[in-house]
């Protein structure tokens, strides 16, 4: 299950990873703004689309996601050149500056049409001000910006493939794929700032003809119910991590979403924690969480 709305961005990438694999899938639509009693209930606070949801497993955070789709499906793989760390990477360039840069001026050309709901939820969500005027100010240094991230692949797709590093999509492509997605569907009138580029315009053809797998939909009542009924995976702690082991631990986004996600530490590696947690709904679930980009401390202190 994915628990998504189908205008994120951030699930779009996961849609696109979930085509590549070919994947069979069911979406779990969520709100777009909070409240989101039935996503919490999962994670505990975790906030962010996507999520996604293998029983009693609660996976948060996109590049999360992808790394366990690859652990459970590895063929055909997200990493077809066998560059999973420099691809991983790359994730950081796309879901900082790249998107940025789309999302500002996409919701500037949407201006007016903003509800006060949606710009007081993300302003509660970033810490920043989407003050209208602010953001239309902003637009046309951001498509400039927008622009120069769009050459950068212009210029590796100028030899002719048809995907990023080579003749098969993955998981790099959905990473830069999403932002150019982002602002054709949210704000068309703003693909003015990436218009031109020809090798660009035919790979984001190329991604969008790769699909998004075999969908079917899911109510939130059914995620909980699947919840329930599940045991979670055995989790195994990294040795870094014993002096939390079994204590109650919150791990919270650095850069934005930054509501914690809470419960008690049963497992972690060198990328991602999990915490066990009750909930009166859901029964016992593990939340996973990325290392990168997150902060773990005790719930409270000691």
């Amino acid at each position: 299950m994915l628990h998504q709305y189908d205008v994120s961005p951030f699930s779009e990438k996961v849609r696109v990873c979930l085509g590549i694999k070919g994947l069979a899938w069911q979406s779990v639509d969520q709100p777009v703004i909070m409240p989101k009693p039935d996503l919490v209930a999962l994670t505990g606070g975790y906030r962010r689309i996507p999520v996604m949801q293998i029983g009693a497993d609660i996976y948060c955070d996109s590049a999360l996601i992808a790394r366990e789709l690859e652990r459970r499906y590895p063929s055909p793989s997200l990493f077809p050149t066998c560059n999973s760390g420099t691809d991983q990477a790359a994730a950081l360039w796309t879901d900082r500056s790249l998107f940025q840069a789309a999302m500002t001026i996409a919701f500037a050309a949407l201006g007016p049409s903003l509800s006060e709901e949606l710009i007081r939820d993300r302003e509660a969500m970033s810490g920043h001000s989407f003050d209208r005027d602010a953001l239309k100010a902003a637009a046309p240094h951001m498509a400039g910006q927008l622009r120069a991230h769009a050459a950068l692949l212009e210029e590796q797709l100028a030899d002719g493939r048809p995907f990023l590093l080579g003749d098969r999509a993955g998981f790099v492509d959905a990473c830069a794929f999403y932002s150019f997605w982002f602002v054709e569907t949210l704000a068309p009138s703003a693909a003015v700032a990436f218009s031109g580029f020809t090798h660009l315009r035919g790979w984001i053809e190329r991604i969008r003809a790769v699909g998004h797998g075999s969908r079917s939909v899911a109510s939130r009542d059914d995620a909980i119910a699947a919840a329930r009924s599940s045991q979670p995976e055995p989790c195994c702690l990294d040795d870094g991590d014993k002096e939390f082991a079994e204590r109650e631990v919150a791990v919270m986004a650095m850069d934005t979403g930054r509501d914690p996600a809470i419960g008690i530490l049963v497992g972690s590696s060198q990328h991602h924690v999990s915490l066990r947690r009750e909930d009166e709904r859901a029964g016992t679930v593990v939340v996973h969480l990325p290392r990168i980009g997150y902060a773990l401390r005790p719930a409270s202190p000691s």
